[in-house]
C-alpha cells in the first residue's frame, strides 16, 4: 500500500504489508540479532548495505534517489524517523511502494542509539531543544520574577494555559498577525496572573493556594472554550486537535527568518528563542537597574519596612504577579505560535508540566533572569533527550531523576552555604569578643 504517514496517525500500527515485490529494503532500525520481532516472518535481506549516517537523512536521501514504488520502508521501533522524514519531505510518501510494520527492535542499524539525539552532530535535534527550551525559559522567568519579589508564583502553569488559549484564539478565529497573538496571550496570562495577587494584596490569602485553584479553574475553562463541543472555531474534528497555523492561520505563525534553515528545515524553529532572551534582558535590567525593579525586590524582602519607607505594597504584589503571568502566557504564546503542537482539548486533563519545570530552572538559576536562560536550555536538553533514550535498555523517566538530582544538590548548596556562613560569622564574633576581653 501507498505509505501515507503523519507525526499524528497512528492507526497504522496493526496493518501489516507482507509482500515484498521490491529490490530494496530500507531498515530504518534493526534489531541487534537480526531479528524482525514478527514470529513467523522473515525478511528480505536489504541489496545494499546500511550506511553511517542519521536515520531520518538515510530514509529521505535513499528514497529520492530511487526509483518510485521500488522502495519498502520496515521500521522495527518507533516510527519517529519515518515520521520525520516525511515532515521534512512530503514527496516521499509517493516514492514508497509500502511501510511494512512489525514489532519492537531497540538497535538502531544506521546510527547507534547514543548518537541518535546529538546536539552538536545533528540539527534537528539542537532544534527540538531550542523549540522547547523557548517556553521553559519564559516560565522559568515568570517564576525566578515572583521569587525575587518574595512570591512563589506556582500558578505558572494556569498561567500559561490561559495564554494558550488566547493567542490560539486570536490566531485562528480573529486572523491576527503573530505579534498581536502574542501581546493577546501576554495580556490574559497577566489577568490570570493578576488574581491571585489581588487575594494576596487584600484578604492575606496565601498564593500558592489561589494559585493552584485557578491552575485547574484556567485548564478546564481553557478546554471547554478550545472544544465548544465540537464547534469551536479553533478545533479541527478531523485530527481531534486545534487547527493546525499552517494551514488555518499562517499570518500567526512567528516567522523563522532563516532560523530553520539552520537546524534541518524545521519550521517549528523561529525567532522565538531571541524574543524569550530579550524578556530575560529586560527582567534583569527591571530588577536590578530601575527604581520599580528596587520596590518589587524591598516588598520581598519585608513588606513591613517597605510600607515604613512608604511603599505601596499591595499595588507591588498585585503587579509582581501581573508580569509574573504575563511571562508564562508569552511562553505559550511563543510555543504554540510557533507550531511546534496544537492544542488537545479531549487529552490536555493535566497541567502542563512546562508550569512546573519553570520552577526547576528557576531554581536552577538561584531566580538570575541571565541564569535562567541557560538553566532552562539545560533541562530542556535533559528532558527531551530522555524521550530518545533507548527503552530497552532505559526508561524515559530516568530524565526526570537527573533534573531531580540536580535541583536537590542546588537546594543543598545554598544549604551549606549558609551553614558555613553561619560558622564564619559565629567564629568572628567569638574572636571580636575575645580580644574585647584582653582590652
Amino acid at each position: 500500500f501507498e505509505l501515507a504517514l503523519s507525526i499524528d496517525n497512528a492507526a497504522l500500527a496493526d496493518v501489516y504489508c507482507l509482500r515484498f515485490p521490491v529490490d530494496l529494503i530500507l531498515m530504518d532500525v534493526v534489531t541487534r540479532d537480526g531479528e524482525s520481532g514478527l514470529d513467523g516472518v522473515e525478511l528480505p535481506v536489504p541489496t545494499r548495505p546500511l550506511e553511517q549516517k542519521h536515520a531520518v537523512n538515510y530514509i529521505v536521501e535513499t528514497i529520492m534517489a530511487s526509483e518510485p514504488g521500488t522502495i519498502t520502508l520496515v521500521p522495527t521501533g518507533p516510527l519517529t524517523n519515518i515520521a520525520a522524514a516525511l515532515n521534512r519531505e512530503p514527496r516521499i510518501a509517493q516514492r514508497a511502494q509500502a511501510l511494512y510494520l512489525m514489532g519492537g527492535g531497540a538497535y538502531c542499524g544506521n546510527w547507534t542509539p547514543a548518537a541518535e539525539f546529538n546536539i552538536w552532530h545533528d540539527p534537528e535535534a539542537a532544534a527540538i531543544v531550542l523549540s522547547a527550551g523557548v517556553p521553559l525559559i519564559m516560565c522559568g522567568l515568570s517564576v525566578a520574577f515572583a521569587f525575587k519579589t518574595g512570591l512563589f508564583n506556582i500558578g505558572a502553569a494556569g498561567q500559561y494555559v490561559a495564554g494558550a488559549c488566547v493567542g490560539l484564539y486570536s490566531a485562528i478565529a480573529w486572523q491576527l498577525p503573530w505579534y498581536l497573538c502574542l501581546l493577546a496571550a501576554m495580556l490574559f496570562g497577566a489577568i490570570w496572573g493578576a488574581l491571585p495577587g489581588i487575594f494576596k494584596a487584600y484578604l492575606n490569602i496565601n498564593e500558592v493556594i489561589t494559585a493552584i485553584m485557578f491552575n485547574w479553574i484556567g485548564l478546564y475553562m481553557v478546554n471547554d472554550i478550545m472544544y465548544g463541543k465540537g464547534k469551536s472555531p479553533m478545533y479541527d474534528l478531523a485530527s481531534t486537535k486545534t487547527y493546525s497555523l499552517r494551514k488555518a492561520a499562517p499570518q500567526a505563525m512567528i516567522p523563522s527568518l532563516g532560523m530553520s534553515e539552520l537546524f534541518g528545515k524545521l519550521q517549528s524553529v523561529t525567532i522565538a528563542i531571541f524574543i524569550a532572551i530579550f524578556f530575560a534582558i529586560v527582567v534583569y535590567i527591571i530588577l536590578n537597574k530601575t527604581a520599580f525593579g528596587y520596590e518589587l525586590r524591598a516588598c520581598g524582602f519585608n513588606k513591613n519596612a517597605a510600607r515604613y519607607a512608604g511603599i505601596n505594597e499591595k499595588r507591588n504584589i498585585i503587579l509582581a504577579m501581573m508580569i509574573s503571568g504575563a511571562l508564562a502566557g508569552v511562553g505559550a504564546g511563543l510555543y504554540y505560535l510557533s507550531t511546534v503542537a496544537e492544542w488537545n482539548p479531549q487529552v490536555s486533563t493535566a497541567l502542563p508540566a512546562m508550569g512546573f519545570n519553570g520552577i526547576s530552572t528557576a531554581l536552577l538559576a538561584c531566580s538570575n533572569p541571565i541564569g535562567t536562560i541557560f538553566s532552562s536550555l539545560f533541562i530542556s536538553y535533559i528532558t527531551v533527550g530522555g524521550t530518545k533514550l533507548s527503552t530497552q535498555y532505559y526508561t524515559k523517566e530516568i530524565a526526570d531523576v537527573i533534573t531531580a538530582l540536580i535541583i536537590y544538590l542546588c537546594a543543598f548548596s545554598l544549604l551549606f552555604k549558609n551553614k558555613i556562613r553561619a560558622l564564619l560569622v559565629g567564629k568572628a564574633k567569638r574572636v571580636s569578643v575575645g580580644k574585647g576581653g584582653d582590652d
